[in-house]
């Protein structure tokens, strides 16, 4: 699911919010040097002057766009939009106070000594900020952007990232169309084909990896973690509108530079701007970043009652599972998370602690198809699980934490970091997603969640991976709030009434 990018003043709420910061410290440290004292806040009328000014600033921010491009800016032009901004503030600050009377009750030094504060302040704090941005280190929670392009474009991409137009995209590699195929640095292709890359830039290119090209791109993308694609391809190769169009079913965002114009089958378009290109984005799904940041609380809060009840059933059901099965009480598990991000999963232990390795020797038996998931009739891995001569099977404490959905509890811990949602797609295990085709990749383009689509639908009913592919994809495409509040509710219905458990 593609995040629609924040537009307009918006996009900088941080600077904002660091600049009014500055700002309030500025006019109390302005009032100190006047007053040799801080003012008290039952003094009304510094107090409301105090509210009045971070109102202004965030008008002035909002009306003058005083953060446009506001991390490629440098010291000398940083210094002279500080000073515009100033400049307006104290501008709408005079008006005010000659408005409401109040321009012989707040000092004019204090006015005067809160400009220079303000300005020596902000602009070491706006200069900090933008320091900490650029040279943050990209992990797995940044946003990876894998360019396909052509040997003819890379001086231009080179030249893109030596002037950060990339912002807080990680650049996780590169396919050139026209490529050969090798695994290796974008300098080493380029001279392989003949061409030059200038001294200056040959650190940058030697750092960008080529990893595929043509033939091989959609095999790396099966296999690696890829959240977005720019497709930047030269005018003297046609755009790959079949590859294009198979790589947005696999549920990957694609970014498709204009002028270039092709027909994409996406279900979702909109214009944006990528590494200083302008680009169409294609995409399953999309969402606005206040759902997002809304989505977000609720998993914050679902996340913190969840925690708290886990560590309650850990006190009830832990001596259970020990002396059952001696052993940890929680059990952790690769499992493959958005976009291929690998993250640690967390359950109460409901199988035996050598319930992986038996694992290959029920393959056989399992109800899923080809792999891609595993579910047993009869798990003999899960603890007090047992079958008698008779053939009946007698279930144990393993049985009903499972059946009660108990063992999914800590994973409430795994939504408060941020690996998963309350409510998404399930995360696959290593070897499940080693098998996994184009298509189903769709599935893992939004974050997984505790419960979903499948789990609402009759987990144990469903052994077809194609339908349970097809469930997720639905949700991608048609996601909104109202959509997760209803699955949560069923979710609750569906382990009181234990329908669907495996």
């Amino acid at each position: 699911m593609y995040r629609r990018k924040v537009r307009g003043w918006l996009k900088h709420l941080d600077f904002i919010v660091l600049d009014i910061i500055c700002l309030e410290i500025s006019f109390i440290l302005g009032y100190y040097i006047r007053h040799e004292s801080f003012f008290s806040f039952s003094n009304s009328n510094y107090s409301n002057m105090c509210l009045v000014l971070i109102l202004i600033d965030l008008v002035v921010a909002a009306s003058f766009n005083s953060f446009h491009n506001v991390l490629k800016r440098g010291y000398y032009v940083e210094f002279v939009r500080m000073l515009q901004h100033i400049s307006i503030v104290l501008a709408i600050t005079t008006c005010y106070l000659f408005a409401v009377h109040m321009g012989s009750i707040i000092s004019r030094m204090t006015i005067f000594y809160m400009l220079i504060s303000y300005l020596i302040l902000a602009y070491c704090v706006r200069v900090f900020w933008k320091n900490i941005l650029r040279n943050r280190p990209l992990s797995q929670k940044s946003t990876a952007l894998f360019i396909i392009t052509g040997v003819d474009n890379v001086h231009e991409i080179i030249n893109s990232v030596i002037r950060k137009d990339y912002g807080n995209y990680y650049i996780s590699g590169m396919a050139l169309l026209d490529g050969s195929g090798k695994k290796q640095s974008v300098y080493d292709e380029v001279t392989g084909h003949g061409g030059t890359i200038s001294e200056e830039n040959r650190a940058i290119a030697r750092k960008l990896q080529v990893v595929a090209n043509k033939d091989t791109l959609i095999e790396y993308l099966l296999g690696n973690w890829v959240d977005e694609i720019l497709m930047d391809v030269p005018e003297n190769i046609e755009m790959p509108e079949e590859l294009v169009n198979a790589i947005i079913d696999m549920g990957i965002t694609v970014h498709i530079r204009l002028p270039k114009k092709t027909r994409i089958e996406g279900r979702h378009h909109t214009i944006g701007r990528i590494g200083g290109y302008n680009v169409i984005t294609n995409s399953l799904g999309d969402a606005t970043t206040g759902a997002l940041l809304f989505k977000r609380f609720i998993d914050i809060i679902g996340g913190i009652v969840g925690s708290v009840l886990t560590v309650c059933l850990a006190v009830i059901f832990g001596p259970m599972i020990y002396l059952h099965s001696p052993g940890p009480i929680f059990f952790k598990q690769k499992r493959i998370g958005r976009n291929g991000r690998i993250f640690e999963m967390y359950k109460f232990r409901s199988m035996y602690p050598d319930a992986e390795e038996r694992k290959k020797e029920l393959m056989d038996e399992n109800r899923i198809k080809e792999g891609f998931m595993f579910k047993l009739d009869y798990d003999p891995r899960i603890i007090g699980c047992r079958r008698d001569e008779d053939g009946r099977i007698h279930k144990g404490i393993g049985n009903f934490i499972r059946d009660m959905s108990i063992d999914e509890f800590p994973q409430f811990f795994n939504v408060l970091k941020g690996d998963m949602s309350l409510v998404g797609t399930r995360p696959p295990t290593l070897d499940e997603w080693k098998l996994y085709k184009p298509m189903h990749r769709a599935r893992m383009s939004a974050k997984p969640g505790i419960t979903g689509m499948w789990q609402v639908s009759g987990r144990s009913q469903i052994t077809d991976f194609e339908q349970v592919v097809a469930l997720d994809k639905w949700y991608i495409e048609n996601w909104n709030i109202g959509l997760d509040i209803k699955i949560l509710f069923k979710t609750i219905w569906v382990v009181i009434a234990r329908k669907g458990a495996m």
